[in-house]
């Protein structure tokens, strides 16, 4: 059986870092995928569903709930070994109810836990417009993204708390203590 773990954020809050950190210390027995990534790859792949998921990504818009849902299965299914870190995901209510939908139906996939790796607006925004990689890093697309992530994270929050699956981990502090700790809750669930 497949262990899920999802990470979510803001943009700017390092959880593809603290991710792609752990699942290279641990890379015999920990994949880590990122929704943007996978996304991205897509969109680089020029595919007709690529063209399609820039048309959103570009506006700093949500991917349409069956192209991520797909996506995001698919990578799960086939991944490498049996502890999977996603980050990035889910990003909305009706994505959280959908892959809530999925899981209820397949007992070869569990989830596990889901970290919420908590930064202020100020810092995620310093980090964002400071890495400044595309055309995605600038003030107006930051504010759209961090609307994205708050507007539905009160109810993605008590929906996994209701499960007893959410973790809450300070993402202001340096990068080997958030990953410290991340590794150490994953020992402890696996």
């Amino acid at each position: 059986m497949k262990k899920l773990f999802l990470i979510i954020g803001a943009p700017g809050s390092g959880k593809t870092t603290d991710a792609q950190i752990i699942a290279e210390r641990n890379s015999d027995d920990i994949v880590h995928y990122s929704t943007g990534d996978l996304l991205r790859a897509e969109v680089a792949s020029g595919s007709e569903r690529g063209k399609r998921i820039d048309s959103f990504i570009s506006k700093g818009l949500i991917v349409p709930i069956e192209i991520a849902i797909e996506t995001i299965t698919s990578a799960i299914k086939a991944a490498p070994s049996d502890v999977i870190l996603f980050d990035g995901y889910p990003r909305s209510f009706e994505q959280m109810d959908e892959l809530d939908k999925f899981l209820q139906n397949d007992s070869s996939i569990e989830l596990v836990s889901v970290i919420e790796v908590v930064v202020s607006e100020e810092v995620a925004r310093d980090r964002v417009l400071g890495r400044a990689r595309g055309a995605d890093d600038n003030e107006k697309v930051f504010n759209n993204r961090m609307k994205v992530y708050t507007d539905p994270l009160a109810d993605i929050q008590s929906f996994y708390e209701s499960k007893n699956l959410l973790k809450k981990i300070d993402g202001e502090r340096s990068i080997d203590a958030i990953v410290d700790e991340m590794e150490l809750f994953f020992e402890s669930k696996i």
